[in-house]
């Protein structure tokens, strides 16, 4: 079968120890049996590595911070759309996702689709909703606090653990009072307030990737057991597994919320065999390339969600898949970078 050629923008190029998804979500389309990408990145640093990984993208741009403000970001892709014709952008970053779901209405006049969910949504799953959410829905959810000053959480126990958590990412297990005030300070001067602290519940950590119909169906389900996980809580390491709650409890989330587009449910297992729902992820993760290995291609499935075609939900995924993350030093030409700073493009 001839596949359709599209070209897709991708953000979330970068490598740091809380990788962007970008890499793996190209990778995926790369194995597409339907398209024949040509793949756009977008890049908000100039030494995210997915700039210089020519068989990963075929150029890129650099775009403005979040910071800068949805018309600032609107110019930037009119500006990139008159050398590119985008027919799908996939952002990737929590932060960036606000500023998209405002634009898809301008995107779609200049011809480029994105597949986001709505702002209530956006907003229902943040962390400082997801025990209201979890209330509501039926879905175990820890009990938290949210804390717009140090003063806004007077009972921190100095012998049992909790989680100081940021709006959009970063999360410290934290024992007392000087921990506490710590990582508090650490995280609100990084990512603002409010800041959420959350019961911490012991043990093993699972992850599922999945895929909203907009209407109240799962499309795509794949759950994660982390198998190495850094000091900032990432998988490094993961294997799909077979238990069927995970899936359930994703066929839940989109059942209650009509989510549209992909997400991830990160949850921990307690002792006691039950599941809690500990964040919920609006985008696509990194880990996305295991889907993809496991046989559900989902970022295929979003590209075409974008396009509107209505594709059907998978069936089956492969447990048992494992992906290891690793790192790799790549040679790039100074000139390239010089280029891609100056220019802002390669």
């Amino acid at each position: 079968m001839k596949r359709k050629k599209i070209t897709v923008a991708v953000t979330g190029l970068n490598a740091i120890d809380n990788p962007g998804s970008g890499v793996s979500v190209i990778r995926s389309l790369r194995e597409s049996e339907l398209f024949e990408c040509r793949i756009v990145g977008l890049a908000y640093e100039l030494l995210e590595p997915g700039i210089y990984m020519k068989e990963i993208v075929d150029c890129a741009y650099q775009v403005p911070y979040p910071s800068a403000g949805t018309e600032a970001l609107f110019q930037r892709i009119e500006q990139i759309c008159e050398e590119e014709k985008l027919d799908v952008i996939i952002p990737n970053f929590d932060a960036e996702l606000y500023s998209y779901i405002k634009l898809e209405r301008r995107l779609d006049n200049l011809g480029v689709k994105v597949v986001l969910p709505t702002v209530q949504q956006f907003e229902e799953r943040h962390k400082y909703n997801l025990s209201d959410f979890g209330k509501r829905s039926g879905i175990l959810v820890p009990e938290s606090v949210v804390c717009n000053s140090i003063g806004d959480f007077k009972d921190c126990p100095a012998d049992k653990p909790i989680v100081v958590k940021g709006k959009f990412y970063d999360a410290f297990v934290v024992t007392g009072r000087e921990q506490f005030e710590y990582h508090f300070s650490k995280i609100a001067t990084k990512w603002g307030v409010p800041v959420i602290v959350q019961q911490f519940v012991d043990g093993a950590e699972f992850n599922v990737a999945g895929l909203g119909d907009g209407n109240g169906n799962l499309l795509a389900a794949v759950p994660m057991s982390k198998r190495f996980i850094t000091d900032k809580g990432k998988a490094w390491a993961g294997v799909t597994v077979g238990d069927r709650r995970l899936v359930e409890l994703a066929e839940l989330f989109v059942k209650q919320t009509n989510w549209r587009g992909a997400f991830e449910l990160e949850l921990i297992k307690s002792k006691d065999g039950r599941f809690f729902l500990i964040e919920v992820n609006p985008r696509i993760p990194a880990w996305i390339y295991l889907t993809t290995a496991a046989g559900q291609n989902i970022p295929e499935a979003v590209v075409r969600m974008a396009l509107g075609e209505n594709p059907c939900a998978f069936e089956s995924y492969e447990v048992g898949k494992m992906f290891v993350r690793y790192s790799w030093d790549m040679i790039v030409e100074q000139d390239e970078f010089a280029k891609f700073s100056m220019e802002g493009r390669t």
